[in-house]
Formats: C-alpha cells, structure tokens, sequence
C-alpha cells in the first residue's frame, strides 16, 4: 500500500462543494499521515490565486480557504497545472503561497508513485 496521495482538482468557483471536499480531502490525507500533493487543473486553478478561496464554500458552510491554511501551514504542495494557468492568466505571482506551477509530466510521475483521489 502506499503513503503518497495525489487530490486532483478539476473544478473551482463553479462547484464548491466539489472544490471544498477535495481540499477536506487533503487535509485529512495529511493528518493520517499521507506524503499529499494537490493538483490543480482546468477550473481548479483559480483556487490558488489570492483571494479566490476565501469565498468557495460548500453546503455544509466548509471553507475551501481553511483547508489551504492547513495545507500551507504544513508546507503540503499544491501543484497548479502551467497551460491550464496561462489560458486563464494565472501567473505564478498570483498564487498562494504554498502554491506553484507544474506540468503534466510532473502530474504523471505523482500518480504512478501514489494512490489518486480525483474531484
């Protein structure tokens, strides 16, 4: 069985209960004690610009950005797809700060070496 744990993120503003429970995921992933990694692509992008999290809560009254503030807190990365950024002029200086672009290749290599949860 494997300690490494990859959250693909595909949505974002557009389907907060979605955005919220895959960052819940994460952060529960992290507390079991699971080397995790967050992907973002497509609309789960926006998520790791400032200021967008703060504002994607689920039904439940979740807050996307509580669950960044862990996963920052404990330095857990979270990986924001390069072209699915650029098409949507996400630069690098507008992200988090625990944030950082990465390409497909690097997505690739994370899912052979752990267990995917995908949202």
């Amino acid at each position: 069985m494997t300690n490494n744990v990859v959250i693909a993120l595909s949505c974002g503003t557009d389907n907060p209960n979605r955005t919220t429970r895959a960052l819940q995921m994460a952060t529960m992933a992290h507390k079991l004690g699971k080397n995790t990694t967050v992907f973002l692509l497509d609309e789960g992008v926006y998520i790791a610009k400032k200021g967008i999290a703060s504002h994607v809560r689920s039904a439940t009254g979740d807050n996307a950005d509580d669950h960044l503030t862990y996963l920052k807190e404990f330095e857990v990365p979270v990986l924001v797809c390069t072209p699915c950024a650029q098409i949507r002029q996400i630069t690098r200086e507008d992200l988090i700060e625990n944030a950082s672009m990465a390409t497909a290749d690097v997505f690739i290599n994370l899912c052979c070496d752990g267990a995917v949860i995908s949202f």
